[in-house]
């Protein structure tokens, strides 16, 4: 059950931190297997491990009530969500700097915002309408669009976030009925099952030892994610997490310069300070107990 005070806010912030380190490490493990790797084989390797990791490590003390779905319609869809914003993600991040890519999913707070007011019924005052404003002119900066800098590819980033603003959303509804754990496991073995032919299609056998373990790390740290995700919206708005999910974009900086030596352009990074910026506004004007939910 979602509760909201300012305890377990604090909770929240703190596991969607969590959230963020692990998608971080996933990311640039993903980064680094699909430069030698088909896509689609990652992207099944990374959920196929996920679920064997998550079924080993719960299955002990919650037995069968870990596959037992009270929504599985839901869980389905969210399932098939998960499968086709990862595959998009790890499709651009064989043509983008990781700091590209986090910085396109800085968007995610502010669609989860305008996505709040359609399928929530939340309401935003004029001034979040603004700060929404600034912060798609943000995305613009990154994207650049009509520029010789522009690349096709940030468009997989931004398709990618647009599901997962929608993503997240479905989590923090299936949050108050569903069990952290079966939630991510349940994601992670649709994925599985949606992509297996794709996967078998494509497979190029990994031919060391080195793939063989990124493969397991992104399994195990896409998996934490989703759980400490998924623990997060029990004790807090999408609103109030949105936000946290910007500390991302250092752990991703960080990952690309010390192991693909990249360093994001000057535009990438004006773009995500201005997103930055927005998202923070949001969140002060959370804080500051102005009428931004209802």
């Amino acid at each position: 059950m979602l509760k909201d005070s300012a305890r377990h806010r604090r909770i929240g912030i703190g596991l969607v931190t969590l959230t963020t380190l692990c998608f971080a490490l996933l990311d640039t493990t993903a980064k680094w297997l699909v430069l030698s790797l088909p896509v689609l084989q990652v992207v099944w390797l990374r959920f196929l491990t996920h679920s064997l990791f998550s079924l080993a490590i719960f299955s002990p003390s919650m037995g069968l009530d870990l596959v037992r779905w009270r929504q599985p319609r839901l869980q389905l869809l969210r399932g098939i969500m998960l499968a086709v914003m990862t595959a998009l993600n790890f499709w651009a991040l064989q043509y983008l700097q990781l700091a590209q890519t986090s910085a396109m999913q800085f968007s995610v707070p502010i669609l989860i915002a305008v996505l709040s007011v359609w399928w929530l019924g939340e309401h935003l005052d004029a001034r979040r309408w603004i700060a929404i404003a600034v912060g798609f002119a943000g995305v613009l900066i990154i994207i650049r669009p009509g520029s010789h800098a522009f690349h096709p590819a940030i468009l997989l980033s931004l398709g990618n976030a647009i599901i997962y603003a929608l993503f997240n959303l479905l989590t923090r509804h299936l949050a108050s009925s569903e069990h952290p754990a079966t939630m991510q496991l349940a994601s992670a073995m649709v994925s599985t099952a949606v992509l297996t032919p794709f996967a078998l299609w494509t497979w190029q056998t990994p031919s060391s030892g080195w793939q063989w373990l990124m493969l397991s790390v992104a399994g195990l740290s896409g998996g934490a994610g989703h759980y400490f995700a998924a623990q997060a919206h029990r004790f807090a708005s999408a609103a109030v997490l949105g936000p946290f999910l910007y500390q991302q974009i250092l752990y991703m900086t960080l990952g690309g310069w010390l192991v693909f030596d990249q360093v994001p352009d000057h535009a990438v990074v004006l773009g995500a300070a201005v997103v930055v910026a927005s998202g923070l506004y949001l969140l002060w004007r959370e804080f500051q107990g102005a009428p931004a939910a209802h």
